[in-house]
């Protein structure tokens, strides 16, 4: 098999990089800054004993925090939501928790 010359490895690499930028509408760097906030956020939750971390689902898209599914009370509630405010990073927190009845 050929070596691949640096400019040809180098054109390669970004046919296949540019349409998952350009498929997301994020850059690298977002992509893994927000990476980086999902898994502070969801650490804290699952760190704090007050809360039922594992039924509660992280996402972030350019620093919006989302959390969502389920939690026992209100309580619950408030404490995940105060925790992702008080992250690095965090411009803002979205609520789609549902408190089990």
């Amino acid at each position: 098999m050929k070596k691949l010359s640096r400019w040809m490895s180098l054109a390669l690499a970004i046919v296949v990089v540019a349409p998952l930028i350009a498929g997301c509408g994020k850059t690298i760097g977002e992509t893994i800054d927000d990476t980086t906030i999902t898994t502070r956020v969801k650490t804290a939750i699952l760190n704090d004993p007050a809360i039922g971390g594992l039924g509660i689902d992280v996402d972030t898209f350019r620093g919006v925090v989302t959390l969502s599914g389920g939690v026992k009370n209100q309580a619950e509630r408030d404490q995940a939501l105060a925790l992702a405010r008080r992250t690095s990073g965090v411009s803002d927190v979205k609520d789609s928790l549902q408190v089990a009845p």
